[in-house]
């Protein structure tokens, strides 16, 4: 039997598609920058990028993908190892979801991969400007692997953790200014054996921080 979720998600696409039907077949989308052009380097993080593969591209859609990995940090002091473990930046960018391209939930997506969430809660965090998001954490496991997780949609210049909102906020917004264009933000780094979930934490937060002031030119305010 499909969960209360399922049918609440189903009901939030039927609406939206209706609507959005009913306002004509175009978007409003505002220019903006591949994210491709997203600096490869955050202070003492440099990146490399990881090609999505075409079976992923398949599944997520006509979009904007950056998929990286920015290494270099040094690690925290006591730390066995030099340097701090990986973050993973992953944002995904939909100019238009009206024709059915939208973003899709790491809810649904992690545990296909096998992983399973172990805590989560809503937060906000401010940037290196002062400007302030609200963002969801998350504690991943799969088998020994531990990772911490923030992510959030985008869209506007509103930061949304939930993903219910965020298609309530897209409706609303595709009947006011006809844009239907938003983004998945998601920050990863592993929680390292030898540390706690607290430095992980910092970490992720920190990078984040210098990252985000950067998108508004990737994901129009």
């Amino acid at each position: 039997m499909r969960s209360p979720r399922f049918w609440l998600v189903i009901l939030l696409l039927a609406v939206t598609a209706f609507i959005l039907q009913s306002r004509g077949d175009t978007d409003r989308i505002p220019a903006s920058q591949p994210l491709s052009q997203m600096p490869e380097r955050f202070g003492d993080w440099s990146a490399q990028d990881v090609p999505l593969t075409d079976d992923t591209l398949a599944v997520l859609g006509k979009g904007d993908f950056l998929n990286r990995v920015y290494t270099g940090q040094p690690a925290a002091a006591g730390s066995p190892m030099t340097k701090a473990a990986p973050i993973s930046l992953f944002i995904g960018y939909f100019a238009s979801q009206r024709t059915g391209q939208t973003m899709h939930s790491p809810q649904n997506c992690l545990p296909g991969a096998g992983w399973t969430f172990d805590s989560q809660r809503y937060t906000s965090f401010q940037d290196i400007n002062g400007k302030q998001y609200k963002v969801g954490e998350y504690v991943i496991s799969n088998g020994d692997i531990k990772q911490f997780v923030i992510y959030w949609y985008q869209a506007h210049g509103r930061s949304i953790p939930n993903e219910y909102k965020a298609k309530l906020y897209m409706v609303a917004d595709a009947i006011r200014t006809n844009r239907t264009d938003g983004a998945l933000v998601r920050v990863i780094t592993q929680v390292l054996p030898w540390e706690s979930l607290d430095s992980a934490r910092d970490r992720a937060t920190q990078f984040t921080q210098q990252m985000a002031p950067n998108l508004p030119r990737f994901i129009p305010n």
